[in-house]
């Protein structure tokens, strides 16, 4: 049976090496970005209202993390900034001026499709504060941005590449809290 576990700041550095490993599995990157992706995600769980979940069986096979998105966080202000040239001051507001942004949800790829993301993701915004939670996913039909949708998330941009990114993304957020059931 697979559990999940609320975690804090210091025990998600404490994992960091299998975070990072379960990130690699499931996104594939160059090699040569995973330093800087360890110093993002270290960085990160400084961030107020930091959360992480972890997903175990009975090792680490999963995890979700995220925190209070505000201005001066590099993806919260360029995100929000895009959205307010898009669609106006309201929309941004609406979407990133009390936000939970969803950092990272990744699940080893031999555990995908069982449900674990789906209970990550829930479980994570389980009780939170926040209107929204937010977050960003690559801009084609995959099973991540199925899951996202099936659970409430719509788009808010779409063909988004950030700074000096080639990739395209989708922007997508979901009122909190979430529906029973989604």
């Amino acid at each position: 049976m697979i559990e999940l576990r609320r975690v804090g700041p210091d025990e998600f550095i404490a994992a960091l090496d299998t975070v990072l490993a379960i990130y690699t599995a499931a996104m594939r990157p160059p090699s040569d970005q995973l330093s800087g992706r360890l110093g993002i995600m270290r960085n990160h769980a400084t961030y107020p209202d930091f959360v992480c979940v972890l997903a175990e069986d009975p090792e680490i096979i999963g995890f979700a993390y995220g925190f209070h998105g505000m201005p001066g966080q590099w993806w919260h202000d360029i995100v929000a900034r895009s959205l307010t040239d898009q669609s106006g001051p309201l929309a941004a507001d609406e979407w990133f001026g009390d936000a939970l942004e969803i950092a990272e949800i990744h699940v080893l790829p031999g555990h995908q499709c069982k449900g674990i993301g789906r209970r990550l993701i829930h479980t994570i915004c389980d009780g939170r504060p926040e209107r929204t939670a937010v977050l960003s996913t690559h801009d084609a039909p995959t099973v991540a941005r199925r899951l996202y949708r099936s659970i409430g998330f719509t788009d808010l941009m779409t063909g988004f590449a950030f700074p000096g990114g080639r990739e395209s993304y989708a922007i997508a957020g979901t009122k909190l809290p979430l529906a029973p059931g989604s």
